[in-house]
């Protein structure tokens, strides 16, 4: 026997698997900028609820001092609720600050802040 003769089943064209996932689900990511430090998680997902569906939200820390750095993301599952969320809630007030809201960008490669 050929020593890949036992992988041969799994290569042919006739052998069907069940993927993992059965769909992929994109996620829209939205930054939330200019916070209270008093802001709480639940106040954000209130002002982001009527908009659709919330799946996370994250009130970004200081990883040392454990306080709010005045910036979270929310993420929602539906697309066009959160490009909605964003043109409804951008400037918006939450605190007595004006929110500025607008889709996230990916975080970029050489901008590591690492200690």
């Amino acid at each position: 026997m050929n020593k890949n003769e036992h992988f041969l089943p799994l290569l042919t064209p006739n052998r069907h698997f069940k993927p993992f996932f059965e769909e992929t689900i994109y996620m829209t990511n939205i930054f939330v900028g200019n916070l209270s430090f008093k802001t709480t998680q639940d106040e954000l997902h209130a002002a982001f609820a009527g908009y659709g569906a919330i799946e996370r939200v994250n009130i970004v820390t200081d990883r040392d001092s454990g306080q709010p750095r005045g910036f979270a993301f929310v993420e929602m599952s539906d697309q066009s609720a959160a490009e909605t969320a964003i043109s409804e809630l951008n400037g918006a007030d939450l605190n007595g600050r004006a929110m500025n809201v607008n889709e996230a960008r990916p975080k970029s490669r050489g901008m590591s802040h690492s200690r």
